[in-house]
Order: C-alpha cells, then structure tokens, then sequence
C-alpha cells in the first residue's frame, strides 16, 4: 500500500486537474510554457509563456512534445540563494536525491536509484556543460568546472537515455551558459556564509551584431563545517558565439578550474553519536586531499539549410587536459589528456502527410592516463616510485531517432537506438610488467509515444534498455594478480514509465492562475546491478543479480495568488534485490576481517530514501515603483531513512530541513543591485548527508551541515 502522504497528493493532484478549466479548446489560444519547476516568479508569466525548447534530449523540442519527464531550472529560479552545492540548485526537481560529500565535490546525484551507491563523483547520470560531456568516457563526472553565476539554465532529463547517450540510464543533466543577455552586461558578486564562506565573482557579457561573449571567474574558499574539509578553488568559464551567416553559427567553449579539497572521510555510529563534524582520524593522519587543476576548449559549428531550413548539422570538437594528486593508503599523480567529437544530423519534414523529424548522430571520446603511485608520509609525495600505469579509455557510440506524427497535432511515437562500444587498457610500466584488457559493448533501443490531451496538456509512455559499463575505478581488481577486475560485468536494465505532464493558464485569474505540473510512474529491472563493497578502507566493486526499482515522481508549481507562488516535488522510490548472493568482507567479534556468504535478496538497496518531499513558498512584491522589489523564500525537505549497506543492518534517522531567505532587487537605470540573506537547516538539525554504502569497517556516516548564514551582494550594469 502506498505512503498517504503519496495517496493525497495523488488524489489532490486528479480533483484539481479535473477542477481546473485550463483544458478546454480556448487553451490553444495559449501559447506553450515551460512546464520546469521555477522557484522565483518576478517575471512569472512572461517566463512562462515563453516557449522552452530543451536541447539535452539531442533533437531539441518543446517539453509538451517530449515524451519522458524534462525538467527546466532558470537563472530566476536560483540566483538570489547560496550557490555552493548543486544541491542548492535542483532541491526543486522531482525524482532527484542528492547527496553533497564536500561541499560541491563528490556529490552524488541519483535519479531513480541509478548514480545512489557511488562513493566518489556521479555515475549512471550523464552531466554535460553546454551539451559537451564533463562525463569521462568511463561515465565518472566531477563537476568542479560548473560555476553558477555563469549558468543561465539546467535541464534535467529523468529517466533511462542510454538510447542517446553512453552511460545515462538514470538520465541527463545540462548545465547551459548565459548567452542570452540582449545588452552586454558587467557584474561582481560576493557571498560570505558560516564556516568561512567566501565566495567572489565577475561576470561579462558583450553582444554585438557579429557576436556575444561571456567571460566569467570565481573564487571560492571554505573552511567546512566538519574538521579537515577546507577547499579553495578558481574557476574560468569564456564562451564565444559569432554568426558567420544568417544560417550557420560558431560557438567556442573553454574553462579552466584549479583548487583543492581535504576530505574528513566517513565515520562510525559511535563517532557519530559522540560528535558527528569530527573527521576520520585515518583521513586526517594521512592528510587526505584532491588537487585538481583541469581546462577544456570546445568548438561547435551549427548549420541550417533547405528550402524550409528544416536540416541541421551539428559539429563538435573539443580537448581536454587534467592533473591530479590524491592522497589515501598511496600517494597518486594523475595526468590525463582526452579528445572528443561529436556530430549529428537532423531532418524535419513530412512523410505521407504527417510530421517526420529523422536525427542520426555519433560521440568519440578518447582518454588517456597516466598514473604513478608513491608511499603517502602524512600527506607528503615518498621519494621512491612504488607504481606507474598507463591507461587508455575509449568510448565510441552512434545513434538514431525517428520521431513521427501518427495523428495530427495529438499523437506521436518516438523511436531511438543506440550502440555503445566501451574499451579500457591498462598497462603496468613497473615490475612487474603486464597488460590487462577490458571491452563492453550493447545496442539500447527505446520506443516512446506522446499523446496531447490539449496542447497543453500531453500523456506519455515509454518502454527500452539501458546499459552502463563499469567506471575506470569501479573495475580495479582486490586481486594482486590483477589490473582489472575480471567478475565485474556491465549493468543493464529493463525500463518502463508512463506519466502526465502540462501547464494550465488562465488570465483571467487572481487565485491560482497557472499551474504547471507532471507526475510519472515507473517499473525497472536492473541485471547485474554494480554495487561497492571495502576492504581496510580501500572501494572495490561487485555485481547484485537482480534489483527491481517501482517509483513514482511528482511535481507542481502553482501561480497561488499575485506575486505568492508555491512548488511541490515529491518522491516515491520502492527499491529491493530480487536475486543477490555474494561473498562479504565483515569484522568479527575479535576485529579480524573474515570472508561471509550472505545473501540479500529481498532487501532494500541502501542509500536511497523512500519518501522524499520538497515544498516552498515564494513571494515578490514591488515596493517602489518596480524599482524596488522584496523577494522571499521558505523552502522545507523531508526525507525518509536510508539504509546504510546491502544486509540492511543500519538505517539513518529521517530527517527535516527548514531553509529561508529575504532579499532585495534594485534597479536604478541600468544598475542593479542585488542583496539577499538566508538561513539553512533552522531549527540545527543533526542529520546524515551522505552514507558511505557498505564500508566494512562500518564507516558509514558522514554528517549534513549544521545550521548556516549566508548573505549575498551582486552589483551589475547593463550597457
């Protein structure tokens, strides 16, 4: 039986619908909206009427033409809050759960189960800025280069996209530049907060009628509010966009990131309990730290032609240069270098009579690695060179779509496909010397239909497989013996979904005017399901036979009254191993590590909750002549226990969060002044925030952030 809180919303969900005249025939008068969750509404309706087109789902459409749940974040929506973590950022989406380890680093994004076990970055999620992957070819992200003051927008793609993209059967998240400033535009902004906070950044737009540039640069540093977290970082976006005709365009993308994190690892529940913002004391013996210093340079060129101008090419090409030192059992220097390239074509026609959009496309990504390993002296690099491995990735992929009208202006049916070949080679240059490889390979269909009730309002459904291949650290062998892990095997899936989505609008209305809304219910069957496991603090990875993931996703943003708007997004995840025996590693009662055949079936997969709700509250009012204009938000999160390892032996207590924030939006001329302040978690809730799955020293715990200040000043002038 369903939760009650799941059963009303429901339920509240189908008599509004019903109530709601927004379906009629005078709805085609309106013009399609963005049906995304937007947190602030200032400009609330002409947002709104705008027409969204998203471009993460490789053929760029409309959201009421897609058919799968899309989400869109605005600048509006997150620009006056604290913008360290993404989590700050997507708390507002349906269907996410996010868990930030430090900060913005090692966030752990999970769309329907997929990406919840990583221990280290994003998996099973496919991260792109600006439609470039920050993904490696291995599908292992970090997001350091992702500055939010040069962000415009977000799109969330949820659900199974191992169709179009490599490694995303959880989904697709786009982080997209500003470049739609109509007037070149300057802007510095500083933001201080608890715990040493300091955040500092320049923004610049220049727009010609040849050309736009952004250039932007951050800093940040931050003590952390756990001992043995402090970070620095700087962070350079530049795009450049010209026009070289009417019908051609030339983008260049570059960044370049150089910081540093020391990381206080995960603890026991008696550390915990006795005071859960200590460190491990291992990590702190061993100075436990990323340094990290990456950039890339992309290049894209778009061209339209035809009669109609209804074909499109796509060109994209970019490099990609990393360094980094990391510090465990070993010291470890990485040097890595990649090269990508993608490219697609689209036709957009008719075919007897109907609508006919045809896309074919491609990826390569290649990476090499360079790695060498020395003893680690407290945090210092030894002398003497322990190891040095060279590792090669490959990923090289193609695709197709085919999207038909099958009845005019109702219904569509989508096909897509795609074949994956990912390729790992690893060579040891020490003694003793030896060569591993490994190669996984799939085809990933997909058939999806999309049914327009009104033009508004559209139901859709959707059936395919996913695969996922191990990540580059996820195959590293316990086995001396070898490089790679010879057992661990490629994660595949069986998905299926079905939903609702719309916008109702009537201007007419005071009292609820608008109401943008979708809810989606999903089954899926995960083979070979890739889950952690750790021995003497070092993460190694196995795979559960059998899990099947039921889920349900919710969300709504309602126009409630002039300037008061409230968001819903509510989860419900039901998540349990149907077939999974493995051999453990566990501490008797004598504190030796002894091997255990165990068998899970039946229980649930940890690190996911089974409820997870999010509401808010914001309000704008003009208090001079719209010169002056008061913004406020309260936001809460509710979310439900997590279990902490495969044998269910621990669940973490549910927990409350309660955030707000007050501001002030000036605009004198072409100045405009930006002051707001907030509060995080309020009532100081001590809580779990990330859960270190299936240590087998019982490490756990890693505790969410305390209660926080932020207060935040953004000076700008538009030209």
């Amino acid at each position: 039986m369903l939760p009650n809180v799941k059963t009303f919303l429901f339920l509240a969900f189908l008599v509004f619908l019903i109530y709601y005249p927004g379906g009629d025939g005078n709805a085609q008068e309106v013009r399609q909206t963005d049906t995304s969750i937007i947190l602030f509404q200032q400009d609330t309706l002409k947002s709104s009427l705008d027409e969204v087109v998203i471009t993460g789902t490789r053929m760029p459409k409309k959201i009421i033409d897609i058919p799968y749940p899309v989400s869109r974040i605005k600048t509006i929506g997150y620009r006056q809050g604290k913008l360290v973590g993404i989590d700050d950022v997507l708390s507002s989406v349906p269907g996410l759960f996010m868990q930030s380890r430090y900060g913005n680093h090692d966030v752990r994004i999970a769309i329907r189960g997929f990406g919840s076990q990583s221990n280290s970055g994003i998996r099973g999620v496919r991260i792109l800025l600006d439609g470039i992957p920050e993904s490696e070819p291995d599908g292992q992200t970090r997001i350091e280069a992702v500055d939010f003051n040069s962000i415009s927008s977000i799109e969330v793609v949820k659900g199974n996209s191992s169709s179009l993209y490599t490694n995303a059967p959880g989904g697709v998240v786009n982080f997209i530049h500003d470049m739609d400033f109509e007037h070149s535009i300057v802007s510095q902004m500083n933001q201080f907060g608890s715990f040493g906070l300091s955040r500092n950044s320049i923004k610049t737009g220049i727009r010609t009628d040849n050309y736009r540039l952004l250039n932007t640069y951050t800093y940040q540093g931050y003590k952390g509010y756990r001992k043995h977290s402090n970070e620095y970082w700087h962070i350079l976006n530049t795009v450049v966009e010209t026009k070289p005709s009417d019908n051609t365009r030339l983008t260049l993308y570059g960044y370049f990131v150089d910081g540093m994190i020391k990381l206080p690892g995960s603890l026991t529940k008696e550390e915990y309990e006795e005071n859960p913002y200590q460190a491990d004391q291992r990590a702190v013996d061993r100075d436990k730290k990323r340094i990290s210093t990456k950039g890339r340079l992309g290049i894209r060129y778009n061209a339209y032609f035809g009669d109609f101008r209804n074909n499109e090419i796509e060109i994209t090409t970019y490099a990609t240069i990393k360094y980094f030192e990391r510090t465990s059992s070993q010291y470890r220097i990485i040097n890595r270098n990649g090269l990508g390239f993608s490219g697609k074509y689209i036709n957009r026609s008719k075919f007897l009579g109907k609508k006919n959009e045809f896309s074919v496309g491609g990826d390569l990504l290649f990476q090499p690695a360079r790695t060498e390993y020395y003893d680690n002296l407290g945090g210092m690099k030894g002398d003497q060179l322990l190891q040095l491995t060279d590792e090669k990735i490959s990923n090289t992929g193609f695709y197709i779509s085919e999207n038909y009208e099958i009845l005019e202006k109702k219904l569509f049916v989508l096909l897509t496909g795609r074949y994956d070949d990912v390729t790992y080679k690893l060579s040891e240059e020490t003694l003793p010397l030896r060569d591993d490889e490994r190669k996984f390979h799939a085809f990933t269909p997909k058939f999806a239909f999309n049914y327009k009730l009104t033009p508004n309002i559209a139901v859709y459904s959707s059936f395919g497989l996913s695969f996922d291949s191990p990540a580059k650290n996820e195959l590293e062998s316990e086995d001396p013996g070898f490089l790679y892990n010879k057992e661990l095997q490629a994660q595949e899936s069986k998905n299926f979904e079905t939903g609702i989505k719309g916008n109702l609008l009537r201007e007419e209305r005071d009292f609820l005017k608008r109401m943008l809304f979708e809810f989606t219910a999903f089954n899926i069957i995960v083979e070979n399901e890739i889950v952690p496991y750790e021995v003497l603090g070092n993460v190694y990875f196995r795979n559960a036979a059998r899990t099947n993931r039921k889920g349900i996703e919710a969300g709504t943003s309602v126009k409630l009254l002039k300037g008061l708007d409230l968001s819903v997004a509510y989860t419900w995840s039901h998540f349990r191993y149907t077939d999974y025996e493995a051999l453990t590693i566990e501490i008797d009662s004598s504190g030796n590590f002894v091997r255990k055949e165990r068998n899970f079936s039946g229980n649930t997969v940890p690190s996911v909750p089974e409820n997870n709700l999010y509401l808010a509250l914001n309000y704008a009012h003009p208090l001079y002549q719209d010169k002056i204009n008061l913004f406020s938000k309260l936001s809460y999160r509710n979310i439900s226990g997590l279990w902490v390892d495969d044998a269910n032996t621990d669940k973490t207590d549910p927990y409350q969060i309660l955030n707000a924030l007050l501001g002030l939006d000036m605009r004198f001329g072409n100045f405009n002044l930006l002051l707001s302040g907030g509060i995080n978690n309020i009532f100081d809730e001590i809580y779990v925030g990330f859960t270190n799955t299936n240590s087998a020293d019982k490490r756990f715990y890693e505790a969410g952030a305390p209660r926080n200040y932020f207060v935040s000043l953004k000076l700008g002038y538009t030209f």
